[in-house]
């Protein structure tokens, strides 16, 4: 029986680093391929006295989406259309509970809908301790999107567009 149980907390921890590892090698492969996009930054309190610097991001895209949108008459999971206006910020376009229809033009970002509003992931930007004030400024989220619609926040940037480091 103590045989038994080593070999079951073997295959576990096998499992364990081998989904881990997955989901490193997708992560790293988002960043490399997917597109990066901007999506403008809502108002929001940027710190939390519990969980140390770190800005809570609200996207201005989730906003205008939730307030078009009947709560109930959305999926709990789907996908949010966007396209890059001029400036190269995500607009919204609709949203559909499948990856098509889209256009040539079009991408996706996958959500799930919350109490009030749609969250399309990245709802949290951790940053050393002190350097709230040089994030403060942030206007856009930098997203990089790949064609299923996963998304990874790459870091804040300012009005002209430029990372903030």
């Amino acid at each position: 029986m103590r045989k038994f149980k080593w070999v079951i907390i073997l295959i576990n921890l096998v499992l364990l680093l081998a989904f881990f590892t997955y989901s490193v090698v997708q992560k790293e492969a988002l960043l490399t391929n997917g597109k990066l996009i901007l999506l403008e930054l809502a108002p929001v309190d940027p710190r939390s006295l519990m969980q140390g610097d770190y800005m809570n991001l609200r996207y201005e895209l989730s906003n205008e989406l939730s307030d078009e949108v009947d709560a109930d008459s959305i999926s709990k999971r789907g996908y949010c259309v966007v396209r890059l206006d001029s400036a190269g910020i995500a607009r919204p376009v609709r949203l559909q509970s499948t990856k098509t229809p889209l256009t040539g033009e079009e991408m996706l970002i996958r959500y799930t809908k919350g109490n009030r509003r749609l969250n399309i992931g990245a709802e949290s930007f951790f940053f050393e301790e002190g350097q709230s004030e040089k994030y403060e400024k942030a206007k856009y989220g930098g997203v990089k999107v790949d064609p299923e619609g996963n998304s990874l926040l790459i870091g804040l940037f300012d009005e002209q567009k430029k990372q903030i480091n």
